[in-house]
């Protein structure tokens, strides 16, 4: 007979609740060992934003969806090579964006972005479009990010990423830059740019009764150990990527108007 059946009801009902909670701990303790990376690390997860905040930056996002998908479509029917090139940046894009960098003194993670490559290699609307396929497929596959802030990921991400990161290739360029590092600065300051404007959503929706100023500064400062490290990283991977291309696929980096004086 079970060494329980001897103890009165109350006893085996204390001794099989203390052992539920060490279970419950001794779970909790491993699930936090083993994923150190919370899905809401990786870009805005659905609850973080106030639903008006999140509502409002969908429809901020709106018309930069738009406008992304009359450019492709003009693109597509122009060039054959519009579709598959676009679909093998969203592809990368997707995968740099979803690769975590852990961050243990924090608890969390940051993550690369790509859309400083993909502005580079597709121009600024392209990206738009790219980074909003590989964000609707992170939240639905990945549950990295979430549907109700997809629009304040696009805001950050593909359209802050993407005409930063445009802007300083395309300045560079001008200036006579070398290609590669015009494309160290467009990685660079896309990067950053994404997690500005993030540091930006968040203090507006949740700054509460601190004014904005001050929550933006501790939402940047909190950036600043993880983004500072991780936007050289990603300058470093676009200079690189670009040059690979160049370098390998010569017709292609005529194509996308790489070697010529200007930026595209």
């Amino acid at each position: 007979m079970p060494r329980a059946c001897g103890f009165p009801g109350a006893e085996i009902a204390r001794e099989a609740r203390f052992t539920l909670l060490q279970a419950l701990r001794g779970l909790v303790g491993a699930s936090a060992v083993l994923l150190p990376c919370p899905a809401r690390a990786m870009h805005l997860a659905d609850g973080v934003l106030p639903f008006r905040w999140a509502l409002g930056l969908t429809f901020a996002a709106l018309p930069f969806t738009l406008i992304a998908l009359a450019v492709h479509r003009r693109r597509a029917s122009a060039d054959p090579r519009a579709k598959p090139l676009v679909a093998m940046v969203a592809a990368a894009i997707f995968l740099i964006s979803a690769m975590p960098i852990p961050v243990p003194f924090a608890g969390t993670c940051s993550h690369p972005c790509g859309t400083g490559l993909a502005t580079v290699l597709v121009g600024p609307w392209m990206t738009v479009l790219v980074s909003l396929v590989a964000l609707l497929l992170q939240a639905i596959l990945l549950a990295h990010g979430g549907l109700t802030t997809l629009g304040a990921d696009l805001l950050s991400m593909g359209v802050a990423g993407a005409f930063a990161g445009y802007g300083a290739f395309h300045l560079l360029r001008r200036a006579r830059a070398p290609l590669p590092v015009a494309a160290f600065g467009a990685g660079l300051l896309s990067d950053w740019a994404t997690y500005a404007v993030t540091a930006l959503e968040l203090a507006g929706a949740l700054h509460g009764p601190r004014s904005f100023f001050k929550a933006l500064v501790a939402i940047v400062l909190a950036f600043v150990p993880t983004q500072l490290p991780l936007g050289i990283l990603e300058a470093l991977l676009t200079a690189g990527a670009v040059g690979f291309v160049v370098h390998r696929r010569p017709d292609l980096a005529r194509h996308l108007h790489l070697t010529g004086e200007e930026a595209r």
